[in-house]
């Protein structure tokens, strides 16, 4: 069995969101299958993550992240702000 090594518990949901990176570059659609405190659970159609970003979850609200995991189009991130 596999140990669960998440700090925080994790929600699942269905959420809309954007992934922005360096500048001149266009906000990419994403979207979050789950999320915590510490974290999220991506799908995004595009091959390109970098291992900073931010994900951009409406107009007064986005977060920090670091690329921890990758498996086709789901990725995992960490917050780091």
């Amino acid at each position: 069995m596999l140990a669960n090594r998440r700090k925080s518990e994790r929600r699942l949901c269905k959420r809309i969101a954007k992934i922005q990176w360096g500048t001149g570059n266009l906000p990419r659609d994403c979207t979050i299958t789950d999320i915590s405190n510490g974290g999220v659970k991506v799908i995004a159609e595009f091959v390109e993550i970098p291992p900073q970003f931010t994900i951009v979850f409406g107009p007064d609200h986005s977060r920090k992240c670091r690329l921890a995991w990758r498996i086709g189009c789901e990725f995992g991130a960490e917050f780091v702000d």
